[in-house]
């Protein structure tokens, strides 16, 4: 199941929200090398902190994580603007109430194999997409913007999302960093 979980939530979750900052952490430090604040074998940052919704793919009984990726409006502060802000154009408007930032989407490789032999990353890539829009239209989100590696955006467009990418900047790891926004409809 894919559950949004707030934070007066994390209790209820306890248990994949730690397995999901563990996922984190194997993604975005170690495979990916990006210069993100870890604490032993997780990776959280202040934004964590800014009770974020967080979209959870786990089993029934809330014991293990297979995705996630964390949601925020763009009304407060963001990862996008405070960190990413020079992968976008300067004539950008990207706060609005209906704009929300979506960060830190990962998937537990290990343990959908272990679980689900049968899906694909890629098809596991499009179910929290598919979450994400259902999401976004029953919460008047109509545009998501996000960063991510140049070669994810073939993930979106096998998945069937359009995303627009409006900048790209390097130095945050291994590969640029691109800006994309992602039209809900």
């Amino acid at each position: 199941m894919i559950v949004s979980v707030q934070t007066f939530e994390h209790r209820e979750y306890s248990d994949v929200i730690l397995q999901m900052f563990q996922a984190r952490k194997k993604v975005f430090f170690d495979t990916l090398q990006w210069d993100v604040s870890v604490q032993g074998e997780c990776e959280r940052d202040q934004y964590d902190e800014m009770d974020p919704v967080y979209l959870v793919w786990c089993d029934q009984e809330r014991s293990r994580h297979y995705g996630s990726m964390r949601l925020m409006p763009t009304t407060g502060p963001t990862l996008l603007h405070d960190v990413f802000r020079c992968t976008f154009p300067d004539a950008a408007s990207l706060a609005a109430p209906g704009i929300w930032e979506g960060t830190r989407m990962c998937l537990d490789e290990a343990a959908l194999a272990a679980d689900y032999p049968q899906i694909a990353r890629g098809r596991a890539f499009s179910l929290l997409l598919v979450a994400l829009c259902e999401f976004a239209l029953e919460h008047g989100i109509h545009t998501l913007v996000s960063n991510y590696e140049p070669h994810v955006k073939r993930l979106y467009s096998r998945a069937g999302a359009r995303v627009h990418e409006l900048g790209r900047a390097e130095g945050f790891g291994r590969s640029p960093v691109c800006c994309g926004r992602l039209e809900i409809s």
